[in-house]
């Protein structure tokens, strides 16, 4: 009997700690899939609210402290400032600008702080005579936190994307 209870004991323990271990994975993993859609929502909210030049609907989903650095370095520093340089963007180069998602991919790097790699297209950006700029390919960088059960973008980075030079070799 005490041979059996030595066998089995142990058997059950890890039994048990492997079926934790499976819902506890389970759990998190069901998680990680709602936030993921919470996220990818904000980011889609935010290209609906940029597609529509709304810079106030645009800036709900960063947080009061947030970075925002465009592709030609500006740098606005706080969600009022953001909201301020979205604004003044819309009213000239931006009015007609128009971003088409391309892919998007998130990536946890703790449970409550998210990175998200976009890519998409930016057509009808005015230059500065007016003319229309040729449509840029961006890849933008967001750093998310979850703050009070909700997403926000603490961190924007745009970087337009260009074709990759073959290197040249030196005589």
């Amino acid at each position: 009997m005490k041979q059996i209870l030595a066998i089995t004991v142990p058997a059950v323990v890890t039994i048990s700690l492997a079926l934790s271990l499976t819902i506890a994975e389970s759990a998190l993993a069901q998680s990680n899939r709602k936030d993921e859609q919470a996220i990818r929502k904000v980011i889609l909210d935010g290209i609906g609210a940029f597609n529509r030049h709304d810079a106030k609907a645009g800036t709900v989903f960063f947080t009061e402290d947030a970075d925002f650095v465009t592709v030609y370095g500006k740098w606005s520093r706080g969600a009022a400032e953001i909201e301020r340089s979205r604004k003044e963007r819309f009213e000239t180069a931006l009015k007609e600008a128009k971003i088409t998602l391309l892919d998007l991919r998130v990536r946890f790097i703790k449970p409550d702080v998210a990175i998200a790699h976009e890519t998409h297209e930016l057509s009808g950006m005015l230059g500065p005579q007016g003319e229309r700029m040729p449509t840029l390919r961006e890849l933008s960088i967001r750093l998310l936190v979850k703050e009070r059960s909700k997403w926000l973008i603490t961190a924007f980075h745009n970087t337009v994307v260009r074709p990759a030079e073959s290197p040249t070799r030196e005589k």
